[in-house]
């Protein structure tokens, strides 16, 4: 059982502990602005360890972020000792991709609840596209503070969409059919090790706050304010090290310096 003391003032939140929506939608919210998505050890060559009380020490008490499987099974743990009824599944990105690129492995994880006769979709690992509030399970559109969403179905699952300047673009097909954690365990271990995997090879971080959603993409910072115009700049090694510190509230250590002055010059890290 995950510390929820500490899991709830790393997140700031101190309302009832019940398993009521009012109570989804404040974790939900709070999450994604408090624990940043990185996946800094992925460039280290460290192995991402999904065991409950490794994702604790690090998301928790370490104060580092994490990707999908460690955001998603911390949120998953917290939701089901407070009495939530949780499914976990599993994903295929097509965030960034062409409609007609092949398909990828399913590699992101996302949480099923059940909640007075409703089912509910969270996710609280996806990035700059970040869910910050709970998805009925149902096909329509649905909006949040940060962004307008669509889920469509899809043979066995649905394919969750987000609206953009661009229009409307698919962020993940998901399929219904549980997992057991030993899915995730081969899932993560693709994700962290395969030599073309995204997070082998890019510095990024990201972090949803009721203000702003931030994100960083080797030397690239860009703020898209809620309901502003979006604003990118180009950060050297020092402005990458402040951003991770100051707006993503990572612990930078010493051994992160060669990545970030990599990134710095707009290569992969």
């Amino acid at each position: 059982m995950p510390d929820l003391d500490a899991y709830f003032a790393r997140i700031g939140y101190d309302g009832p502990r019940e398993p009521t929506l009012p109570v989804l939608r404040a974790l939900h919210a709070l999450h994604p602005a408090a624990i940043p998505f990185e996946a800094i050890d992925c460039l280290l060559d460290r192995p991402i360890d999904l065991a409950p009380d490794a994702v604790d020490a690090k998301l928790i008490h370490g104060r580092r972020g994490g990707y999908c499987f460690e955001q998603n099974s911390l949120l998953g743990r917290v939701l089901t000792a407070l009495g939530f009824q949780v499914t976990g599944l599993a994903g295929r990105v097509r965030w960034g991709l062409p409609p007609d690129a092949p398909l990828r492995p399913r590699t992101h994880h996302v949480l099923r609840i059940e909640l007075d006769g409703q089912s509910w979709l969270a996710d609280a690992g996806f990035g700059g596209c970040v869910l910050t509030a709970p998805l009925r399970l149902e096909a329509g559109e649905q909006t949040t503070d940060h962004d307008t969403y669509r889920l469509v179905p899809i043979p066995g699952g649905v394919t969750l969409e987000v609206h953009r300047e661009a229009g409307w673009l698919a962020a993940w097909e998901l399929s219904l059919d549980p997992c057991v954690p030993g899915d995730y365990e081969m899932a993560n271990w693709y994700t962290a090790t395969f030599p073309t995997s995204h997070f082998r090879h890019n510095l990024l971080a990201a972090k949803t706050t009721p203000e702003a959603r931030y994100g960083l993409l080797f030397n690239r910072f860009t703020v898209r304010p809620r309901g502003g115009e979006t604003q990118s700049s180009i950060l050297d090694a020092d402005g990458i090290e402040a951003a991770l510190r100051d707006t993503f509230g990572l612990p930078v250590q010493p051994d992160w310096r060669p990545l970030i002055e990599r990134a710095a010059l707009g290569a992969p890290a």
